[in-house]
C-alpha cells in the first residue's frame, strides 16, 4: 500500500480587518472610546462599581423624567384654571416652554447615559448639543428687563462657543469629485 501523507485542507486567509471603517465611524459619531480596563484586580472591581453606579443614575434620570413630565402636566393645569379662565399669558406660556425643556433636556441626559453605558463612550456631540439646549432653555426663561448687559453678553458667548465646538465637531470637507478618465 502506498502511503500518502495526509492533505490538510487549504485555509482560506483571513479576511482583512476594516479598522478605517470602525475609525471613521468613530470619528463621524465624535465619541471618544474609553481605555480598556487594565488587568489589575483592584481596577477591575472598580471599573464594575462604576459601571453600576452609571446604571443607578440611569434609573434615577427615569424617575426624574417622569417626575418632569408630572410636573409639565401640573404647570399647565395650574396656568389654565388660572383666573382668567382658559387663558394664557405670553408668561405663562414661557413658564410651561421651561417645563418641556426641563423634561427634553434630562431625556438627552438620559441618552447619554445609556449610550455609556451600552458602548463605554462619551458622546461628545450629543454632550454639545445638551448644553446647546440647556442654554437656550435659558434665554427663553431670561426677564430681559432686569438684567445686565454683562449676563447678557456672557450667554451670547457661550452660545457661540458651543454652536461653533456644535459646528467644528459635525463639519466634514466636502469631497472632491473625481474626473473619468476617457
Amino acid at each position: 500500500m502506498d502511503s500518502k501523507p495526509p492533505v490538510r485542507p487549504s485555509v482560506p486567509p483571513p479576511a482583512p480587518s476594516r479598522p478605517s471603517a470602525n475609525r471613521n465611524l468613530r470619528e463621524e459619531s465624535h465619541e471618544v472610546k474609553v481605555p480598556p480596563v487594565p488587568e489589575d484586580a483592584m481596577l477591575k472591581v472598580l471599573h464594575a462599581v462604576i459601571h453600576f453606579a452609571v446604571r443607578i443614575l440611569a434609573v434615577l434620570m427615569v424617575l426624574v423624567i417622569l417626575w418632569g413630565v408630572a410636573d409639565v402636566g401640573y404647570v399647565m393645569y395650574q396656568r389654565v384654571v388660572a383666573a382668567p379662565f382658559l387663558m394664557l399669558t405670553v408668561s405663562d406660556i414661557l413658564v410651561i416652554f421651561g417645563s418641556f425643556m426641563a423634561v427634553l433636556i434630562a431625556i438627552e441626559i438620559f441618552i447619554n447615559i445609556t449610550l455609556y453605558i451600552k458602548h463605554d463612550t462619551l458622546p461628545i456631540k450629543m454632550v454639545i448639543a445638551t448644553a446647546l439646549m440647556a442654554v437656550a432653555r435659558k434665554v427663553i426663561m431670561l426677564d430681559f428687563k432686569d438684567l445686565d448687559p454683562a449676563y447678557i453678553t456672557a450667554i451670547a458667548a457661550v452660545i457661540v462657543a458651543l454652536g461653533l465646538t456644535y459646528w467644528l465637531i459635525s463639519y466634514k470637507p466636502p469631497q472632491p469629485v473625481k474626473q473619468d478618465e476617457r
